[in-house]
């Protein structure tokens, strides 16, 4: 659950998104089939309406926003469709045997405990080294809703790869830092078939880049500063740059407070068209699903039948990357939750503590096996 990024209704957050950069060439990834190509138009076109008004209030619908507790279900119930992948380990891994594992991590509530302060979402050393371990057998990539500089001052490991801001702001490690980089899709072939898409090899480094939407940089910046300063005057309530969307946290504020909060956002963005305010998942056609196939691609893992991407994360937003796993038919995705919830996973961890364990568990199976793509060979 990401408190920083705007979906948990838990953590009570608002977010301010550009929309996609125009001619709805957003994402990088040619669609697959001709029907794949109308959804995709028809969901740009969606979003090219950005003035248009939201139905309710954001606070009404800030229980969609997290992925929500089955309504019906028995814990025992769901744990028989989503059992833990710590029990199950082997049975979760079974079909990874032989084939290149890679590591998909979301960071809020996954990586680090949710807490008040989004600042001080601090991971554990422990956990650190456990994702230092993993990232030694198989290419690991953090995909958050925050600013990708501030996940990467939070984890510290330059031989990940980063997907900060739901997706929209990518870059892999140097080839010298990870032996998991692909740098044999030459650069120009990547700038002639991803919009916005990038290899960048110097002195025969590469390094895998992705940003979208960078025209609205100043303008979110401006919004920032100007809601910051509207913010001051309602206690608890805070403002988070994540360099292409904004985040008004609103947990901390009274609930009286809330429609003081609603009120400010939108007088301020009644001066910027350009810009949309959501409440709970982000909106535009790029999210966390589009940002692993963009990494699975630029790895040269793409449309292999020999690859098993795991992806991990709590947060509604993590829906998305679940469903993609579930569409190609290949690898696991685990929500981390305590509670029965509504989600494309396939497995679930309770906690960070138990995310930790895992990837401790993944990489030691992994040792001494003498091929570290591969996984209990």
């Amino acid at each position: 659950m990401t408190k920083h990024a705007g979906f948990s209704s838990d953590e009570a957050v608002a977010a301010v998104v550009a929309p996609p950069p125009t001619g709805l060439h957003f994402s990088p990834f040619p669609p697959p089939t001709k029907a794949a190509a109308r959804d995709c138009k028809k969901l740009a076109a969606v979003h090219v309406d950005i003035t248009a008004p939201m139905a309710g209030s954001w606070f009404e619908s800030m229980k969609d926003s997290s992925p929500r507790h089955a309504a019906d279900a028995e814990h025992g119930d769901w744990m028989e469709k989503h059992p833990s992948a710590l029990k199950w380990f082997e049975a979760a891994l079974g079909a990874a045997k032989g084939k290149q594992i890679v590591m998909f991590l979301d960071y809020d509530g996954t990586l680090s405990p949710i807490v008040e302060d989004p600042d001080r979402a601090v991971m554990s050393e422990e956990m650190r080294d456990a994702v230092r371990r993993l990232a030694e057998h198989f290419p690991t990539a953090i995909v958050s809703g925050r600013c990708r500089d501030k996940v990467f001052n939070f984890v510290k490991l330059t031989e990940l790869y980063y997907a900060g801001s739901h997706g929209m702001d990518i870059e892999g490690p140097a080839k010298q830092q990870s032996k998991h980089v692909k740098a044999s899709c030459p650069r120009k072939h990547v700038a002639d078939r991803w919009s916005h898409a990038s290899l960048q090899a110097e002195e025969e480094e590469a390094v895998v880049q992705y940003q979208a939407g960078s025209e609205f940089l100043p303008i979110i910046e401006e919004v920032y500063h100007t809601l910051t300063a509207k913010m001051e005057s309602i206690p608890g309530a805070m403002v988070e740059n994540n360099k292409y969307c904004l985040s008004v946290h609103f947990r901390c504020v009274q609930e009286e407070e809330w429609n003081a909060v609603e009120e400010e956002v939108r007088s301020v963005l009644k001066e910027y068209p350009g810009l949309k305010l959501t409440h709970g998942r982000k909106v535009s056609i790029w999210d966390k699903g589009k940002a692993l196939e963009f990494l699975l691609k630029s790895l040269g893992y793409a449309g292999r039948s020999d690859v098993f991407p795991i992806y991990i994360g709590d947060d509604r937003t993590d829906e998305d990357a679940f469903k993609v796993l579930r569409s190609i038919g290949q690898g696991i995705g685990i929500l981390v939750t305590k509670f029965p919830k509504e989600t494309a996973a396939s497995y679930s961890l309770r906690d960070p503590a138990e995310v930790k364990e895992f990837l401790c568990k993944m990489a030691k199976a992994n040792q001494g096996d003498g091929a570290a793509e591969k996984m209990l060979t």
